[in-house]
């Protein structure tokens, strides 16, 4: 087949090559983050960890390549806050972090970069020491982790991220409220229904997780949590 220069002009004209430094910055436009709660009762309690300008925040990161937003949401859980617990797949809320461009001229000073925050729910089971130093995970009632989370931050920013708390609350109490009824209608069919989950479970082993994300900076001796992509009845 012979191939003109009009056509190899044409292949040329609809190729497009992306630059590495493109590329990051298209993987730092979206991140992930654990809202990560326990129940205590009737209580419902988040987990913060503090960012390196202290800063309290839900543990968050870049969304790592081979994984699924809900696998990388839980390998932040777990190296920014020590989280073993269960990571629901799909995300319940979704924000936009806004921080000032290091700029180059007047012009450019007053422009944000904006990064879209998928927020996934996480039932934290356990804790181990975290990865991270400095992070300082602390348990927080709903009305003071929606305070921490709007300190020295914009009056919008703020407001966002309490309105994610906000969210993560109704999400919590709807499911345990579905559970409770589910059981109560099938438990005279199902005997010991109250130790079986009502959905199956995908265990996410974070050594193989690690593995696919081509990640090393963790040794491979703490390399042993598991999470489960899809909620277990929360009613213990």
């Amino acid at each position: 087949m012979t191939i003109g220069w009009a056509q190899v002009r044409k292949v040329q004209s609809s190729t497009k090559f992306v630059r590495l430094s493109e590329l990051r910055k298209l993987r730092e436009c979206e991140q992930v983050a654990a809202v990560c709660y326990r129940v205590r009762g009737s209580d419902i309690e988040f987990l913060l960890v503090k960012t390196g300008k202290g800063r309290w925040i839900f543990p968050k990161g870049s969304v790592e390549p081979g994984l699924t937003h809900a696998q990388a949401a839980a390998l932040e859980a777990f190296e920014e806050a020590g989280v073993h617990g269960r990571m629901e797949e799909a995300s319940f809320a979704r924000y936009i972090r806004r921080r000032r461009r290091e700029a180059r001229n007047a012009v450019s000073r007053s422009a944000e970069k904006e990064s879209a925050v998928n927020a996934h729910l996480c039932e934290v089971l356990r804790l181990v020491p975290p990865q991270e130093l400095g992070r300082n995970p602390t348990w927080f009632s709903p009305d003071k982790a929606k305070r921490r989370l709007q300190e020295h931050r914009t009056a919008d920013f703020g407001t966002e991220l309490a309105r994610v708390v906000d969210r993560a609350i109704s999400r919590i109490r709807r499911s345990r409220e579905q559970n409770v009824a589910t059981i109560r209608a099938l438990r005279p069919r199902v005997p010991g229904l109250e130790s079986s989950s009502l959905q199956k479970v995908q265990f996410i082993d974070i050594g193989r997780v690690r593995e696919a994300a081509g990640i090393s900076k963790t040794p491979s001796n703490r390399l042993s949590a598991s999470f489960t992509k899809s909620s277990r009845p929360l009613t213990q």
